[in-house]
């Protein structure tokens, strides 16, 4: 599949998962690892906590951040046998310092309560069942679904592009 091609799937099928599934970490994960072929129940099970904003709290990051920076990491990341030498890590931290860079481009901020105000006009508590409705009411689940379209599409372009930076040297 071309680059253009994977970047539209991993859009769409992120888009697709946030809609039916919910967890924007997961969904990120999910869709990144989909279209790159990967098969690691365990990292897309580590994202379960960090939605909307980490337990559904908004007082953290944005979730679809946070999986698409664990795929940057999956792929870039330092492995346990160099967890000694601190300059293993410098790549992913980069890729991922790209990744924030370019949300916060386009969002005007990573945090989720932030983001809820902006796109939706007020932060909704999700474990209300009365604030969860009026979320729904509000547009969350398309507004929601399509940042973590975009937001799989970015960290994908990253990854995508890193790979071929790599190929080239």
């Amino acid at each position: 599949m071309e680059k253009e091609a994977m970047l539209e799937k991993v859009y769409e099928t992120a888009k697709a998962y946030e809609l039916k599934s919910g967890g924007c970490a997961q969904c990120t994960v999910a869709a990144i690892f989909d279209v790159l072929g990967v098969e690691d129940d365990g990292v897309f099970k580590a994202a379960t906590g960090m939605a909307d904003g980490v337990g559904l709290t908004g007082d953290g990051h944005c979730g679809a951040l946070s999986g698409g920076t664990m795929a940057i990491s999956y792929f870039f990341g330092r492995n346990k046998e160099d967890f000694g030498n601190v300059m293993k890590q410098v790549k992913a931290l980069l890729l991922a310092k790209k990744l924030h860079d370019e949300f916060v481009e386009k969002y005007g901020t990573c945090r989720c309560a932030d983001i809820q105000t902006k796109l939706a006009g007020r932060f909704f508590n999700l474990y209300d069942p009365a604030e969860m409705k009026a979320a729904f009411k509000a547009g969350m689940p398309d507004k929601c679904s399509t940042l973590v379209g975009e937001t799989a599409r970015m960290a994908t372009k990253i990854i995508l592009d890193e790979r071929e930076t790599k190929k080239e040297n």
